[in-house]
């Protein structure tokens, strides 16, 4: 009996495991029959669909009687409002002594009035669900909220408050101090962060744009609060600034919402101080090739320097589309020095249009040993777009980037009014906004050969390197004879001449 039951349970378990054998096979077999039906799979991503021009609802403005222009674009579409006062100075009103101080000045505002201390204002504004920020760029000072649309008048009021009647306490301007100090001393030994300061004093000299927008160690230390306070007083005027809001807001409310608020901000008698500013190229056109020696440095970073344009030069759009083909991870740049030579962990450029002109940087951290290498690969790629035209199937993809860019910046009540605030901010068209992918589609192949042949030649380009120079230097004396040696610890980022004075005190 146990030998039946035994030969029973073999038989049993033959016929199961044939049976799986026979499942798995055919199984085997249908797999192999789809796989072969399946098409290869793609080695290029498919091409961008056809862009979609956005339609921002057109811009109505009003100027108040004290000269505060007024700009609202209503949009139902969202359940907030955002509003931003906007002070058409920034850092290049800075004094060349005092650079930092209107980017210190703007991040002030936030931080006591004469009837709110800092924590009220940052607990008024968590109250109502808003968020309220200030600070300050190169050509303008800005504060601004963002509040679901039930609470626009009260966090309107703050925004007021906070831009009319800051105080400026001593102790607030001490805190800030050191948060400036304490990111300077880190952006000193950062070779990325050194390399776009010095490239900016190298492009523009002495003249406003070359200073760091946040200062430097020595001038933030030399601020006063009366610095600031003038700055305050010269430039946050109704006549020199302009009140954007967007959201779910009626025009008409918005407009009396803004007299209210902003109408009793009153206009000093006295004219604006014309701003002898001018952020345009240093004196010399002179090629610079500047090497800041930082031994020990784990990386070199290699800035290829140069002016761009302004943000109302008529080929701006063939500006940014040129950038574009050259930056982001499948632009030219990081193609050539990441993806096939794998010199550097990211390379970029960008063109920072202002109201003057702006700089042009090409940029890429790597290795000390291969800095000269990079410059090379720099210089080579602004060449090589100024020599051949761009083949359509390299062009489609880059102005996807800067439309899909654009497109997303919209999608938020912040961004849309941000967008509609520097047009009016650089005196264009409000009704640009809606343009703005027709004419990046418009820019072709030759335009953008043209642009980068004109205004983006190598022949006047500056090169800076920040890193360990006994690992590139030779090498870059071979490409570039009038190469100069400035220590980090002798740099001095408060002159052009980048080297600090003899006795060991700056330049400024």
């Amino acid at each position: 009996m146990t030998r039946i039951l035994t030969r029973l349970r073999f038989t049993a378990l033959l016929s199961a495991t044939l049976m799986s054998f026979v499942v798995g096979f055919a199984g085997d077999a249908r797999a192999q029959e789809s796989s072969a039906a399946s098409p290869a799979p793609q080695e290029t991503p498919p091409p961008p669909a056809a862009p979609r021009s956005p339609t921002v609802p057109k811009p109505v403005e009003r100027t108040l009687g004290n000269g505060l222009r007024v700009i609202v674009v209503e949009n139902h579409q969202t359940p907030l409002v955002a509003a931003r006062l906007t002070v058409k100075n920034g850092g290049e009103v800075d004094p060349a002594s005092l650079s930092g101080v209107a980017d210190m000045t703007g991040s002030l505002l936030t931080k006591g009035t004469k009837t709110r201390t800092a924590p009220q204002i940052a607990q008024e504004i968590e109250a109502l669900g808003g968020q309220l920020n200030s600070g300050a760029g190169w050509d303008a000072s800005r504060a601004s909220v963002n509040v679901i649309s039930s609470k626009t008048e009260p966090a309107m009021t703050i925004l007021a408050d906070v831009v009319e009647n800051p105080v400026f306490q001593d102790e607030e301007i001490e805190r800030l101090r050191q948060q400036y100090l304490d990111g300077l001393s880190v952006g000193m030994n950062s070779p990325g962060t050194l390399a776009d300061w010095v490239a900016s004093r190298v492009v523009f000299g002495d003249n406003a744009y070359g200073h760091p927008v946040a200062g430097t160690p020595e001038s933030i230390a030399r601020i006063k609060r009366d610095d600031i306070t003038a700055m305050h007083a010269t430039y946050y005027r109704p006549d020199n600034a302009m009140l954007v809001i967007g959201g779910d807001i009626k025009t008409d409310d918005a407009f009396k919402l803004a007299e209210r608020l902003f109408g009793g901000w009153a206009k000093p008698s006295t004219p604006l101080r014309a701003s002898s500013a001018k952020g345009a190229t240093a004196s010399s056109d002179k090629q610079r090739i500047v090497v800041v020696d930082m031994p020990g440095a784990g990386q070199a970073a290699v800035v290829f320097a140069r002016p761009g344009i302004a943000r109302t030069d008529p080929e701006y759009f063939s500006g940014i589309v040129a950038n574009a083909v050259l930056s982001g991870y499948s632009g030219r740049l990081n193609q050539e020095i990441r993806i096939k030579r794998g010199l550097s962990y990211g390379a970029r450029s960008s063109l920072d249009v202002r109201r003057d002109v702006g700089p042009f940087f090409a940029s890429a951290q790597t290795k000390n040993q291969s800095g000269a290498e990079v410059a090379s690969l720099l210089v080579g790629e602004l060449t090589r777009l100024s020599s051949e035209a761009v083949s359509a199937t390299e062009l489609t993809p880059r102005k996807a980037v800067l439309i899909g860019g654009f497109g997303r910046s919209l999608e938020t009540t912040e961004g849309m009014i941000a967008q509609i605030a520097s047009l009016a901010l650089y005196g264009l068209d409000l009704v640009e906004i809606n343009n703005y992918i027709n004419n990046v589609q418009a820019v072709t192949p030759a335009g953008i050969q043209k642009f980068v042949g004109a205004r983006l030649g190598v022949g006047d380009a500056n090169i800076i390197i920040v890193g360990d120079a006994k690992d590139f230097v030779e090498p870059l004396r071979k490409q570039f004879p009038n190469v100069e040696i400035v220590k980090r610890d002798e740099l001095d980022l408060n002159s052009s001449t980048l080297h600090k004075a003899a006795d060991g005190a700056t330049n400024k």
